[in-house]
């Protein structure tokens, strides 16, 4: 993932929480950030070169696992998560969006894949970019209709 993405998904977050939008639909821009910054940092330790000793699936998954960790664990210790009220199917709103968000980043970023696969080329510049923010755009959509 590249820092315009990573940007994008950021600025997502921070103007729906200044619009007051449901935190299961911020919850979606959360899930979809900690992925971003997970392959971003995933990028930057195979650039530098330390993923010859070390597994690039391992280390995602524990820089996600540690992201997850920090955004949580204080949301948690705040009392900002976890309120009765503030649940949907028996799941905090916001972990709820989380986990949509974080699958559907991870679907846009294998509907880019296999575009390029399939095709051998990128339809239009940022096309990367543009597929994961798209997934996260239309997974806020549907949760705000259903949760309406």
């Amino acid at each position: 993932m590249c820092p315009v993405c990573t940007v994008a998904v950021a600025g997502g977050l921070g103007l729906s929480r200044f619009l007051g939008i449901d935190d299961s639909v911020t919850g979606v821009w959360v899930g979809g950030l900690i992925l971003s910054l997970s392959f971003w940092f995933l990028n930057w330790t195979q650039r530098k070169g330390w993923l010859k000793k070390i597994n690039a699936r391992i280390t995602f998954s524990l820089m996600a696992l540690s992201l997850y960790l920090m955004t949580f664990v204080p949301l948690q210790l705040t009392n900002f998560i976890g309120h009765p009220a503030n649940k949907v199917w028996g799941i905090d709103k916001l972990i709820f969006g989380t986990i949509i968000g974080s699958v559907g980043f991870l679907f846009g970023i294998y509907l880019d894949k296999k575009q390029r696969e399939i095709y051998g080329k990128q339809f239009f510049q940022f096309q990367k970019v543009a597929f994961p923010v798209s997934a996260l755009l239309i997974a806020c959509c549907i949760l705000y209709l259903a949760i309406k």
